[in-house]
């Protein structure tokens, strides 16, 4: 048994088991960790200059999607990991498996995250180790981990903004003779809401039953203004050109349910 503490992370080792048991209390709420651990945002944290550093990350964050993080040494060194997702429950648990580069067991990673006063208990659990010192080395890396997560969200932890986005058809029947072109893409569209969603970015989305002309309607928490642009870039429904536009308001205040 092997156990390691730093700043506020702390780690367990169990080598005869192949088990590592960290847990470490973050200052944000469970939705906030659940996207820095499951997005692009995980690029500005996951790493520090005289170890590594995290350059890439893609993932289709569902059960069977697959995720990859690629990176460079302190020393140039190219390094890659990967996996994929075998449970998702935004914001509270999230798992996947581990397969890397420079280790060829294949293990797996979970992540609990539960509410606590004044911020989130992450619970992590890596299990299916067969090296006894590939137990302990990764032990000893998901302090820093966690300890650099910790600090990332604690400088981040101004409070967040909310916005509402209204999706503009071309036309004020478009939700009622769409052609099928149009309903692929809009499923499409509807694909990736439910990715925000899962994600923590979206707090609500789905069609308006206005009388004027359906409209589709997104409420999300984000760091910025900059950060819903991003969201209206990738949008299968801005992308596809075909007449389609967000109308965005920023929210003077939010109240929103708790989990």
């Amino acid at each position: 048994m092997s156990t390691i503490e730093h700043s506020r992370a702390r780690s367990v080792a169990d080598l005869a088991e192949g088990t590592i048991l960290a847990t470490v209390e973050i200052a944000a709420p469970p939705e906030r960790v659940f996207r820095a651990l499951s997005s692009k945002e995980i690029v500005e944290w996951w790493g520090s200059d005289d170890l590594y550093r995290t350059t890439e990350w893609t993932g289709d964050v569902r059960v069977g999607g697959r995720w990859k993080c690629v990176g460079k040494g302190a020393d140039g060194k190219p390094f890659s990991v990967g996996g994929e997702y075998v449970e998702v429950d935004a914001p509270r648990k999230l798992a996947h498996t581990w397969e890397s580069d420079w280790d060829p067991t294949r293990t797996t990673v979970s992540y609990r995250l539960e509410p606590i006063e004044g911020g989130t208990l992450v619970t992590l659990r890596h299990t299916g180790f067969t090296s006894r010192e590939s137990c302990r080395g990764h032990g000893d890396g998901w302090v820093r981990v966690l300890g650099w997560l910790t600090s990332h969200l604690t400088k981040q932890a101004a409070p967040r903004s909310y916005f509402m986005i209204r999706l503009i058809p071309p036309r004020p029947s478009f939700a009622l003779d769409m052609n099928e072109d149009e309903k692929r893409m809009m499923q499409e569209h509807a694909g990736y809401w439910r990715k925000l969603l899962a994600q923590g970015v979206a707090v609500a989305f789905g069609p308006v039953a206005d009388p004027k002309g359906p409209w589709g309607l997104g409420v999300v928490e984000v760091d910025s203004a900059d950060a819903v642009k991003a969201i209206e870039a990738d949008d299968p429904a801005i992308k596809s050109g075909r007449g389609l536009r967000y109308e965005v308001l920023p929210m003077m205040t939010a109240v929103v349910r708790s989990s």
